[in-house]
């Protein structure tokens, strides 16, 4: 009898992703799975699966290496399959896998390092937008300026390290900077944007993180700042918001 299409197509997706099946599989699909090409189709489906992994996470493959990677990345497939044909964000979850994959144990930023590249991704990915311009919102008066709503662009992401640098780490694998160089174990900050064409990183600090997830709830400018002097009675405002403006980590925003 055959199957319905959902089930079918539920049962030969699971055929196909990599590792062993959880459940053993219907009548008519161990007949089809026992066919010689079906092994050719699983390798392809996990070989494409794994590409992907390798593509979106550059830096982690490289902290690990490519044989450390691949069991890697073979497992999260196996557990976390593609739930679309396009494959380019492919690999959310990655981190937390990373976080629970005991042969990692010893590499504490990994996980961290693994959202980057995700950010990284993200951003490439985003919508476009303008930015705002720094001498237009240098020209408007006192009132008009503290009143202004200011967003995060499409494109901007930013993360916070409490515990190791790992942007850093990460940085210097993205800029192809010496590795052995002395590391200073202590929090930080990233910000990754993409004004045009490009996806261009740069450290940002706490009182950065903050105001920028102020501006996200589509605060008016003099409350943000507030809110973030609040947090971090000597933050540097005009310093933090002419680098995110440089950045084109900003663009306006025309509705509260």
């Amino acid at each position: 009898m055959t199957p319905h299409l959902a089930a079918f197509q539920d049962a030969l997706a699971a055929a196909l992703r990599p590792g062993e099946p959880c459940t053993e599989p219907p009548g008519w699909l161990s007949v089809l799975a026992a066919q010689p090409g079906f092994a050719v189709y699983r390798n392809t489906v996990a070989q494409g699966c794994l590409s992907a992994l390798r593509a979106n996470y550059p830096t982690v493959q490289q902290l690990l290496g490519d044989e450390c990677f691949g069991a890697m990345a073979l497992d999260f497939v196996h557990h976390n399959p593609p739930a679309d044909a396009l494959l380019m964000l492919y690999g959310a979850g990655l981190a937390e896998h990373l976080a629970r994959w005991q042969p990692a144990a010893a590499l504490p930023y990994l996980p961290d390092v693994a959202r980057l590249d995700r950010l990284w991704s993200e951003s490439h990915a985003a919508a476009d937008a303008p930015v705002v311009d720094a001498g237009w919102l240098a020209a408007l008066a006192p009132a008009a300026l503290a009143a202004q709503r200011l967003r995060p662009h499409p494109a901007a992401r930013w993360l916070w390290c409490d515990t190791h640098p790992a942007y850093t780490i990460w940085r210097r694998h993205r800029d192809s900077q010496p590795l052995d160089a002395p590391l200073s174990w202590h929090s930080e900050g990233a910000l990754l944007t993409r004004p045009s064409a490009c996806v261009h990183w740069h450290g940002l600090d706490a009182a950065g993180h903050t105001f920028l997830g102020h501006c996200a709830r589509h605060l008016p400018l003099a409350e943000a700042a507030t809110a973030t002097l609040r947090a971090h009675p000597d933050a540097k405002l005009d310093v933090l918001l002419a680098q995110l403006l440089n950045a084109g980590a900003l663009t306006p925003c025309a509705t509260p």
